[in-house]
């Protein structure tokens, strides 16, 4: 968690926003664990893609996106870690799909661009709407006090 003090700009809604956008959410050190091999995951689909060799490409989409969907899930109770997420599965879905087209000669770019769009489109969404509310996803019977 990164947080500015100063005396001088204690009110200031500059530091307010700082460090609301720099304030990094808690992760276990196991779902850490999950996310590195994620990464590794996707390099691994990425480099068979870059080397031309389908089988290691397609066979990787499943663990990729699997891993991509199950930390979605896991991240469903943070508002920001969960559109960001969401984001990511597109991305992976949008790359995957590509990385098909190509390697069957078939144009699958529209579809990448669907799932690009999709992305995008959560990002913005949560970017414009939801990223000054906080972060935590109220549990239904929560948000039925509040209102």
């Amino acid at each position: 968690m990164f947080i500015i003090y100063s005396a001088n700009f204690a009110g200031s809604s500059l530091i307010t926003a700082m460090s609301h956008i720099m304030d990094t959410p808690h992760i276990s050190a196991p779902l850490r664990k999950v996310e590195n091999l994620h990464i590794l995951l996707w390099l691994i689909k990425d480099t068979c893609w870059a080397l031309v060799w389908r089988p290691g490409g397609m066979l990787m989409i499943l663990p990729t996106v699997g891993v991509a969907f199950y930390l979605m899930a896991r991240s469903r109770h943070d508002r920001t870690e969960l559109y960001h997420n969401i984001a990511v599965c597109m991305w992976i879905l949008a790359n995957s799909s590509w990385m098909t087209g190509e390697f069957y000669n078939y144009d699958l770019r529209p579809l990448a661009v669907g799932f690009f769009s999709i992305g995008l489109l959560v990002l913005l969404v949560y970017y414009i709407f939801l990223s000054r509310r906080g972060t935590a996803v109220k549990k239904p019977e929560q948000a039925a006090i509040d209102n």
